[in-house]
């Protein structure tokens, strides 16, 4: 029997669920951020907006929701799950090519900026440690909404997009010590600001490190064992283990959860696992973080804008013109133009949703007096929703610094690529697929390599070789090995059905892309021809060349000779191929066109 409070909470979940599949992809057509429309859905239809109006009218408590700590719990994953996606992107190398712009801008902006607010709300009369508080909170800006802003209109690989994210990348490392130094602060109110730290920094050393020995010595060995199985489902479920096991355990550290999620991200960055696990933990990422932002805007008191309408609004200028101050003063220190400086200040000026995880959480610990976190959260979401209108005028200033300024090549300035590009990706990594790499390498050709078979994977991923798990026949593994932007897909594995599919999977992602694929025989051959395969090496026929080349050469003719002869035939075979492939084809095409000519043609009447 359903009681009423499982009702309510059917409810609440019908309102979020409604919300993620009906509200924001309809705001996404009008060009809205989904991250503003989960806020913005929040505010309205949480305790602060028609919530407050449900006992009135009979029909709001079917589309509202008044008690924000029944999502609470869950909504908690997916800051979690945020925080695991990006540890799991910021793999060693990575961080190691991006070096001088995340550890040296990156880092710069965040403890100037956290500096200045923390000044400036000192100046205003505030206690030094809330100062420090606000400050810290207030200098991260939004990855989610930024980095979406720029991925829509392609600016991720510009002079912009490549300053935007290494600051976006520092911001999301500092939010580990600012979460840590809030929880230390709380559990110690008595001590100072500097013993907490110090405290913290401890404690982190000690919790982390249970972690990364644990984390060490099984992470690998669970997920060969689970990619053993060939099934997606146990492999999902690891992952969401991995996730939750690891935030659970920093909580009963004394840790947060997130914390233990982004260093499980961390360390499965640098496996042969990694982009199956990015795939999997996409959907959960995205509807959980989707269920936080919806909690983050049911907090939102409109009241609070309604009695400071001054102080909010005057609150967010000066935020974005100090934010973007300091970006502009230390862009030129790393060599970014001063057009993409000015994009990326503007852009990075608003606050965060980080800055909504630390002032509630320093809420939660009393650290931060309602009269303060109010009108600061308000500032925060006011601020996030300015940064489509940001980035508009950010490109105009842009466009007139450079049209005074000479022309700048970007590609000296630019940070190199972190992402490989007209690379091959090589499917299967058995006998085949380990010569065609050894090849590659000996040639210093650019690729990525994957196979099914875990053993395999974790074999040649001892030995240096850029080597993965995953299923090429899904989509979201391929666009994961960066199809659209390599230079050939080659099929070494010898599955029939296995490698159409994965043929017809790439065609649809990228037409134009140049595929190379093993065949059975003949027939086979001719199959892949059909479906856009560029060419295809039947293995029956190549084995009979081979040896037609080495009897020939044995039997005493000329090794040039025999050598052209055998190219020549692989040549005619290949156009046999092609040949009939396109026959069918137009075979094809021309009884298509009968039936339709029969069906449109009227019916004779009968005499």
């Amino acid at each position: 029997m359903t009681t009423p409070m499982s009702g309510d909470i059917y409810g609440d979940a019908l309102v979020v669920l409604g919300t993620a599949g009906i509200v924001v992809p309809l705001l996404r057509r009008l060009g809205v951020s989904s991250v503003l429309g989960y806020l913005g859905a929040g505010a309205i239809l949480g305790p602060y907006g028609l919530g407050s109006l449900r006992a009135e009218y009979g029909v709001l408590p079917w589309i509202t929701i008044t008690d924000t700590k029944a999502l609470g719990g869950i909504a908690e994953l997916g800051v979690v799950f945020l925080l695991f996606t990006i540890g799991l992107e910021l793999s060693y190398n990575r961080l190691l090519t991006m070096r001088r712009l995340v550890f040296g801008l990156g880092s710069l902006q965040v403890v100037a900026s956290t500096a200045v607010i923390a000044a400036i709300c000192a100046a205003a009369g505030l206690d030094l440690r809330l100062s420090i508080i606000l400050g810290g909170c207030l200098a991260l800006s939004s990855t989610a909404i930024v980095v979406d802003v720029l991925a829509c209109q392609r600016r991720l690989s510009t002079a912009t997009g490549r300053a935007s994210f290494s600051i976006l990348l520092a911001q999301d490392l500092a939010v580990v010590p600012l979460l840590l130094f809030l929880l230390i602060l709380g559990s110690s109110a008595e001590a100072s600001v500097y013993e907490a730290l110090a405290l913290a920094l401890m404690k982190a050393a000690l919790g982390l490190s249970f972690i990364l020995i644990v984390a060490r010595l099984f992470l690998r060995p669970l997920f060969r064992l689970v990619a053993s199985a060939g099934s997606s489902e146990p492999f999902m479920a690891a992952t969401l283990f991995v996730v939750v096991a690891t935030g659970v355990t920093a909580s009963r550290a004394g840790l947060s959860m997130a914390l233990g999620a982004f260093v499980a991200g961390l360390l499965l960055a640098e496996t042969e696992y990694r982009k199956s696990v990015e795939i999997a933990i996409e959907p959960f990422k995205g509807v959980l973080l989707g269920l936080f932002f919806f909690t983050v805007g049911m907090g939102i008191d409109f009241r609070e804008i309604l009695n400071y309408p001054g102080l909010v609004f005057g609150a967010i200028v000066a935020l974005v013109i100090v934010k973007a101050a300091i970006v502009l003063g230390i862009a030129p220190l790393f060599n970014v133009p001063r057009p993409a400086a000015l994009e990326t200040a503007l852009l990075l000026g608003p606050a965060g949703e980080f800055a909504f995880v630390g002032l509630g959480l320093a809420a939660g610990l009393k650290l931060i007096p309602t009269e303060i976190s109010g009108p600061a959260l308000a500032v925060v979401s006011l601020s996030m929703a300015f940064i489509p209108i940001l980035d508009f005028a950010g490109r105009r200033l842009a466009e007139r610094a450079s049209a005074k300024r000479p022309h700048i090549d970007e590609a000296l300035l630019a940070l190199p690529e972190t992402e490989l590009k007209d690379h091959a990706i090589v499917v299967g990594h058995g006998r085949v697929g380990q010569v065609l790499c050894s090849l590659l390498e000996r040639h210093r050709f650019p690729f990525i390599a994957s196979d099914k078979d875990p053993d395999v994977v974790s074999q040649h991923r001892r030995l240096g070789r850029e080597v993965y798990y995953g299923n090429a026949g899904n989509p979201a593994f391929l666009s994961a090995c960066g199809l659209q932007r390599a230079s050939a897909l080659i099929i070494t594995i010898t599955a029939g059905d296995e490698i159409i599919e994965i043929v017809k999977t790439a065609l649809k992602l990228r037409p134009d892309l140049v595929i190379l694929s093993r065949a059975r025989d003949a027939t086979h051959a001719h199959q892949l021809y059909a479906i856009g395969v560029t060419d295809a090496v039947p293995e029956t026929i190549e084995a009979s060349l081979q040896l037609s080349e080495a009897s020939l050469v044995a039997l005493g003719i000329p090794a040039g000779l025999a050598i052209a002869s055998i190219h020549d035939m692989r040549d005619e075979f290949r156009a046999e191929f092609q040949n009939a492939a396109r026959q069918s084809g137009r075979l094809v095409t021309r009884a298509i066109r009968r039936k339709t000519l029969r069906e449109r043609a009227p019916n004779k009447a009968e005499p």
